[in-house]
């Protein structure tokens, strides 16, 4: 293990779950930099993993690469440039991330992979200012300040707004035009719930979840209906959080999915995200309902259907699903923890290539 930054770099490593949205946010507001037009509520998969290694240093150039495949620089310019701003030092950054669960499908894998990202690589880049001796020469900022963790919230939001809410784990929300999210609960708060995430597909979708919110708001009849009501469910459904209430949140959480799908089917063209399985274990939990389980689904940008419930009925729920031959898997998922972040190993490929803790 490095005992810190050595020749000028320094490397972090960080491991953090997707950020599954209650209430949904799609959309985004027309002044500054990738702010949310909805508000959202969410909870943190903690069965869901993405991990990635960050290395600062001050020379070279920017690099990222995602399951060993290197990424658009463009997609990641304004999250680095921010990183910088932040920090107050011409810093450069490498990192390297890989999920242990299918990318750009509907798992919201953005908001993992910037919130590992953000906290990667604010850690690595004080840690190398802190140890630095020239310290003073190359950043404007004192060594011994760090960034918060709403100023981490605030960067991940630039590279994924629902990344905003990944950085603290547990239950948070984001409001409508905010630059963080604002931690509420954290994962122990609720034990008894369960999110079954049935997997219904690996391929990535069609239509990318920027490309899907530019297109609502630009083409859809339903986009200004579904902004202005978006936050209607949001003081129930927080308050159903706090009470532990499977029904009040799982209806408030239907009701938000399925409007903000009849903000895409108004596009023009329609995004229409859902394929045949994706109806059927719809249909699946409304018939579960009909029988008194408790079980209440939502979905993405993506055919992929998660569902709320209690811990006891999880095997039951999980085993339906299944039967129904509608999923390639299911998978259990508790409350996510806030992410990790630790001084990487000095072998960070065989690291990355090992996803998950």
């Amino acid at each position: 293990m490095r005992e810190g930054p050595s020749f000028g770099r320094a490397a972090f490593v960080c491991t953090a779950s997707p950020s599954l949205a209650l209430l949904k946010y799609w959309g985004k507001t027309a002044r500054g930099r990738n702010l949310p037009a909805t508000p959202s509520l969410a909870l943190s998969l903690g069965a869901l993993r993405t991990r990635t290694i960050v290395e600062a240093s001050f020379e070279g150039a920017d690099e990222v690469s995602v399951a060993e495949t290197k990424q658009p620089g463009a997609r990641y310019a304004d999250f680095f440039d921010a990183v910088r701003h932040a920090l107050r030092a011409e810093l450069r950054f490498k990192a390297r991330s890989r999920n242990d669960f299918p990318g750009s499908s509907g798992l919201a894998s953005s908001s993992s992979g910037f919130a590992a990202l953000a906290h990667a690589s604010v850690r690595a880049g004080e840690a190398l200012l802190e140890a630095e001796p020239g310290f003073r020469r190359r950043s404007r900022r004192s060594a011994k300040d760090r960034l918060t963790p709403a100023e981490v919230s605030a960067l991940a939001r630039i590279g994924s707004v629902s990344a905003a809410r990944a950085v603290f784990g547990g239950f948070c929300l984001l409001p409508a035009g905010s630059r963080e999210a604002k931690p509420l609960f954290d994962e122990d708060h609720w034990p008894d719930l369960r999110v079954l995430v049935a997997l219904v597909s690996h391929e990535e979708k069609a239509v990318p979840s920027r490309e899907g919110m530019e297109r609502s708001r630009s083409t859809s009849v339903f986009y200004r209906s579904w902004v202005r009501g978006a936050g209607v469910e949001l003081e129930g459904a927080v308050e159903a959080v706090e009470r532990r209430d499977l029904e009040g949140l799982g209806a408030a959480m239907r009701r938000s999915y399925l409007r903000m799908f009849g903000a895409m089917l108004g596009c023009d063209p329609p995004l229409i995200y859902w394929l045949p399985a994706s109806i059927a274990i719809i249909r699946e939990c409304e018939e579960m309902r009909r029988e008194g389980i408790a079980v209440w689904e939502t979905m993405d940008a993506g055919p992929q259907v998660k569902m709320l419930c209690r811990a006891a009925d999880a095997p039951l729920i999980a085993d339906r699903i299944r039967s129904a031959r509608a999923a390639v898997s299911v998978i259990e998922s508790r409350v996510g923890a806030a992410p990790e972040v630790e001084v990487a190993p000095d072998a960070p490929a065989d690291l990355v290539r090992s996803p998950g803790r």
